[in-house]
């Protein structure tokens, strides 16, 4: 029996579509959740980097998984719904100087309010080490209200009132808007070093903003790059080391 030109096609299209699909690096499904975690394919390659972000998303799993059984023991109409959907991607960013690997985490949760929202954070692992680090490394001082993260906070708000500028959200580039960015590591946002034109360089700091951050829900995520001639002053130096060059073209349209 002939299969016509198009039912072919069609029949292709699906195939490739099913085969493309990636397979979760963990998952829970039940009743009352459908969550998954992806690791991309340059974290699967170091194993140490992979069993670290494994087993921190399976944590976030096994927590969202009981959040959603109590949640529907407690509420009656949640079954007459489908369950809670949530969604979390770890993606390297950059790898400076064959030592320093930086990591979005992006998650997507939807428990049935008004919209589904999203998160970002970032992961900076050492290979070195085989651990995760801050950015502290890099500047001879990171306290509180000093110098160093006081240059910082100057610096992202820049960047985010140019991006709100571009986005014609000049509205909320405002200091209310902008408040919860402190000069403090814990406080200033998610950091990755920037890609850098030069070999084995990064060439500044991108802080990442979910929805809520720095702007209302509409507006979703942001990301503020200070270029690494900012912070020379502060720069220790491992980070006189690591730091060169200029932000490729066209990298300030990816996340």
């Amino acid at each position: 029996m002939k299969l016509s030109l198009a039912l072919l096609l069609g029949t292709i299209n699906i195939s490739s579509s099913l085969a493309a699909d990636p397979k979760p690096d963990a998952a829970i499904k039940t009743k009352s959740i459908d969550a998954r975690v992806f690791l991309d394919n340059k974290i699967k390659a170091d194993p140490p980097l992979a069993a670290d972000c494994l087993a921190e998303g399976r944590k976030w799993l096994d927590k969202n998984a009981a959040e959603a059984a109590a949640a529907r023991k407690a509420d009656p109409q949640f079954s007459r719904e489908s369950g809670w959907e949530f969604e979390r991607k770890y993606e390297i960013r950059s790898v400076v100087a064959d030592r320093y690997v930086s990591i979005l985490r992006n998650d997507y949760m939807n428990t049935h309010g008004a919209h589904p929202n999203s998160n970002v954070n970032t992961i900076l692992w050492d290979k070195a080490g085989n651990k995760r680090i801050s950015i502290r490394p890099f500047f001879a001082e990171t306290a509180d209200n000093g110098a160093t993260m006081k240059a910082m906070v100057k610096a992202i708000i820049a960047s985010l009132r140019d991006e709100k500028k571009k986005r014609d959200a000049g509205d909320t580039a405002t200091d209310e808007w902008f408040k919860g960015v402190a000069p403090s590591l814990l406080k200033i946002g998610a950091v990755t070093l920037a890609p850098s034109t030069e070999a084995g360089k990064s060439s500044g700091l991108t802080f990442h903003y979910p929805p809520y951050a720095v702007g209302p829900y509409a507006e979703s995520q942001y990301v503020a790059f200070v270029p690494w001639e900012a912070l020379k002053p502060y720069l220790a130096a491992e980070g006189a080391r690591i730091f060169g060059g200029v932000r490729p073209k066209g990298e300030a349209d990816e996340p």
